[in-house]
């Protein structure tokens, strides 16, 4: 990739260097010769005037002369006939162009043509004034090598090209070190992707700087966290998982040997059979509860959300209607105020359901369970024997299940889902202990008391469960 980037680099200096220095060398050869054909003009302007004052001496011009000055020159008339300086080293050939001056005998011409001796001369021809006792037009020619001018066009382009080399090679190293340099983070981007894939170790990647490809490999760092949490959580979830399914299926699988040792050979006393078989049915109810709570936690992971709305006081009724027939012989207290929100109806109440669950679970015969929905909250009360403080900090863990609650049923999932529930609508869940000395769970949930205002807020409602869910 390097080597590729200052190879580009290089042909567009290339093209840079060639188009600017043919650019600059034109440039030059035209000013130069622009300004050779002013000057001799000028020079042709003023010797016609004596010329014409004496055309038989050519003006008393001689060849010493032009050889000072480093120019040759000849009179040329409107029929072909040529006046040339006696003497003169080289003698200019003209053609149609100087003919076509001493005809018309306006305006001047300037080209590049040769003499007699091959050599390059830059021709100028300008009218001459009326000569004196001839009826016939002339033309002045006057010409200069163009060896001293091409000399400094073929230096300069030797210069041009000289540094346009050096330039091009400069801008090659150039363009690698700092491909080389600019590149280093895709380069430990690529060498991080592999270790991943060699070593499985998801460390991130030192960021430096705030271009494109540090922001790359932010971007990468956040993926290979999100990664490692959904390990950890998978992890976690089947380390869990495992050694609480190993307890009821141990005692399902030593009853079941027991009622198959039984069918054989009769060891059970009487009615013992009928208490296996009971039992049997009681673990696999907690196993079915326990499977099911690990498929909604596995399913709580990876939601896609389909959020709509509403209305929080359904769901608790629902709910409370399920904890009533769990609790045929406490008392529900109900206050339910209007509160609108945008998410999963089933998920909440469930999570409602699992809260009124342990609140039956630990009431006392006869008790009463609490429950006011007010504002953007919720309060579940109980008047159990409530949640040791050392317990707190991890009632909502998964399987966590305190000292006193070790022979009471359930799977301690329970509260789990309930805070990865809320914590997915963009609310928090709270325990604590109650007024009457039981535990307290308070949900908080973001919503409206009215339509209206949740009609507003529902777009941004629908972005947080969809942000906390990705």
């Amino acid at each position: 990739m390097g080597r590729r980037i200052s190879v580009l680099t290089a042909l567009a200096v290339a093209c840079t260097v060639l188009i600017t220095g043919l650019g600059g060398w034109l440039v030059t050869r035209v000013s130069l010769y622009q300004q050779l054909d002013d000057e001799l003009i000028e020079v042709a302007t003023v010797t016609s005037e004596s010329v014409a004052a004496d055309i038989s001496t050519l003006g008393g011009l001689d060849a010493e002369a032009l050889r000072t000055v480093n120019v040759s020159l000849l009179v040329l008339r409107s029929d072909g006939a040529v006046m040339r300086v006696p003497g003169a080293p080289t003698s200019l050939v003209w053609g149609p162009e100087e003919m076509a001056i001493a005809r018309l005998q306006q305006g001047s011409s300037a080209r590049e043509g040769r003499a007699d001796n091959g050599s390059s001369y830059r021709i100028v021809a300008v009218p001459m004034p009326e000569v004196v006792d001839d009826d016939g037009d002339y033309a002045l020619v006057i010409g200069r090598p163009l060896q001293p001018y091409t000399s400094i066009l073929s230096s300069l382009a030797l210069v041009m090209g000289s540094f346009g080399v050096l330039a091009i090679v400069g801008s090659a190293f150039i363009g690698y070190a700092v491909a080389r340099s600019s590149l280093q983070p895709l380069r430990e981007l690529s060498a991080a992707v592999s270790r991943v894939t060699v070593t499985d170790h998801l460390d991130p990647i030192e960021v430096h700087g705030d271009d494109e490809l540090s922001q790359l490999t932010r971007s990468f760092n956040t993926m290979l966290s999100s990664l490692s949490l959904s390990r950890e959580r998978q992890r976690r979830l089947i380390a869990d998982a495992g050694h609480e399914l190993r307890t009821p299926l141990t005692s399902l699988r030593t009853n079941i040997e027991l009622l198959v040792a039984d069918d054989r050979t009769g060891m059970l006393p009487e009615g013992a059979r009928a208490d296996i078989l009971r039992d049997v049915a009681a673990q696999l109810s907690e196993f079915t509860t326990l499977v099911g709570d690990l498929v909604q936690l596995a399913r709580e992971d990876r939601v896609d959300p389909s959020p709509e709305p509403i209305d929080l006081r359904e769901v608790t009724r629902n709910a409370i209607e399920r904890a009533r027939r769990r609790g045929p012989g406490l008392t529900f207290d109900v206050e339910l105020n209007p509160l609108y929100l945008v998410g999963e109806p089933d998920t909440l109440e469930r999570a409602i359901t699992n809260l009124l669950d342990n609140a039956v679970k630990f009431s006392p015969p006869g008790g009463t369970i609490h429950v006011l929905l007010e504002g953007d909250r919720l309060r579940i009360s109980d008047q159990g024997p409530g949640i040791a403080d050392e317990d707190l900090p991890h009632i909502f863990d998964r399987f966590y299940r305190a000292d006193s609650s070790r022979n009471t049923p359930g799977t301690g999932l329970g509260l789990s889902i309930v805070a990865t529930t809320v914590a997915r609508h963009g609310g928090w869940v709270r325990a604590g202990r109650s007024a009457e000395g039981g535990a307290e769970f308070t949900v908080q949930l973001p919503g409206s008391t009215t339509l209206a205002e949740l009609d507003e807020d529902a777009d941004e409602q629908t972005q947080i469960l969809t942000r906390v869910s990705d």
